[in-house]
C-alpha cells in the first residue's frame, strides 16, 4: 500500500534536544550576568575615585577606598573645597567650557552645511573636494603641530583660546563632514522633491527637512567632539598658555607641585570627568539612535 503524503503533525523542521532547549535557555540568562559583571568592572574605577575625592588624606593613606562603605564617616567635602578655593582650577575649567563648546558648536554649524551640499548640491569637482575631505581624515594631529604653532604665531593668536579652538575645528571638520554627508545621502530623495515642489528653496531645505532627519546623527557627532575636545591636553598643552590652558592642563601642573597626592587630584579628576558623562547621559537616546541609523543604513 503507497503511503500518503505527510500530516501537518509531521511536517516541518526536526524538533530541538532537551540539551540545546537548556542551553538556549541559559544562554540568556549567562549573558546578562556576563554584561553585567562586565558593567561593575567598568565603573568600579569611576566609583572608587568618587569615594578617594571625598576622603581625608589620612584616611587615603590607612585604606582602601571600598572603606567608606563600612565607614561613612571618612567621607568630607575639605578636598574639594581646598581645589576649587585655588583660582587656577576655576580659572582652568571656565577655560575647558569656552575651548570646548565654541568647538563643538561651529563644526556641527559647518559640517552639517557641507555634509548636506556634498550629499545633495551639485557642483563643480564635488566628488573631489569629498575625496579631500576623506584624505584629511588619516593626516595626525602630530603633524601639524609645528606649521600651526607658526601660523598661529604670525596671526597672533599662539597662546589663546582662539587659537586651541581654531585647531579642534580644522580637525574636527573632516569626520564631521564625512559622516553627516554619508548620513544626509541616506534620506529619501522623494521628502526633498516634494519640499522642492512646496516652494523650498535650499535653506529651507536644509533647516525643516535635513536637520529634523539628521537630529540623531548631528547629536552623535555633538558627542564625539565635545567628548574630544574635553578631554584632549596635547593640543592644549601645546597651543596655550598661562591664562588659556584648560582643566586637563591645570591638573596636570597640580601633579607636578603636589607631587601626585591623591587628595588634591581625586577631586579635580572627578570633575573633569563628571561634566562629560552628564553630557553623554544627557544625548545617549540621540546617540544611540544616531549609531543605530548608521548601522542599519
Amino acid at each position: 500500500m503507497k503511503a500518503g503524503p505527510p500530516t501537518a503533525e509531521t511536517a516541518g523542521p526536526p524538533g530541538r534536544s532537551l540539551v540545546s532547549r537548556l542551553a538556549s535557555g541559559a544562554s540568556g540568562g549567562v549573558l546578562r550576568v556576563f554584561l553585567i559583571l562586565v558593567a561593575l568592572l567598568w565603573v568600579t574605577p569611576t566609583v572608587g575615585l568618587l569615594a578617594s575625592s571625598f576622603r581625608d588624606p589620612t584616611d587615603i593613606a590607612d585604606s582602601g577606598w571600598w572603606d567608606v562603605f563600612s565607614k561613612p564617616s571618612q567621607l568630607t567635602t575639605e578636598s574639594y573645597s581646598t581645589l576649587l578655593g585655588k583660582e587656577v582650577i576655576t580659572d582652568s575649567l571656565l577655560n575647558t567650557i569656552y575651548i570646548t563648546v565654541p568647538a563643538t558648536v561651529i563644526v556641527i554649524v559647518i559640517g552639517s552645511m557641507a555634509g548636506y551640499a556634498f550629499a545633495w548640491m551639485d557642483f563643480k569637482g564635488r566628488d573631489w573636494w569629498f575625496l579631500a575631505v576623506v584624505a584629511l581624515l588619516v593626516v595626525p594631529v602630530q603633524i601639524a603641530l609645528i606649521p600651526m604653532s607658526d601660523l598661529f604665531g604670525n596671526l597672533g593668536i599662539f597662546g589663546s583660546i582662539t587659537g586651541v579652538v581654531l585647531f579642534h575645528v580644522g580637525f574636527g571638520l573632516p569626520f564631521a563632514i564625512f559622516l553627516l554627508r554619508n548620513f544626509f545621502a541616506e534620506i529619501p530623495r522623494e521628502l526633498l522633491e516634494a519640499a522642492r515642489l512646496d516652494g523650498a528653496g535650499e535653506i529651507r531645505l536644509f533647516t525643516t527637512v535635513i536637520l529634523p532627519l539628521g537630529g540623531p546623527a548631528i547629536a552623535s557627532l555633538g558627542i564625539f567632539q565635545f567628548l574630544w575636545v574635553w578631554n584632549d591636553m596635547l593640543v592644549a598643552l601645546v597651543f596655550s598658555d598661562s591664562d588659556s590652558r584648560p582643566l586637563t592642563v591645570a591638573l596636570t601642573e597640580q601633579t607636578r607641585q603636589f607631587s601626585g597626592n591623591i587628595e588634591t587630584l581625586a577631586p579635580g579628576a572627578f570633575i573633569s570627568m563628571v561634566i562629560p558623562l552628564a553630557v553623554f547621559f544627557a544625548f545617549q537616546r540621540q546617540f544611540v539612535s544616531g549609531v543605530m541609523a548608521g548601522a542599519v543604513k
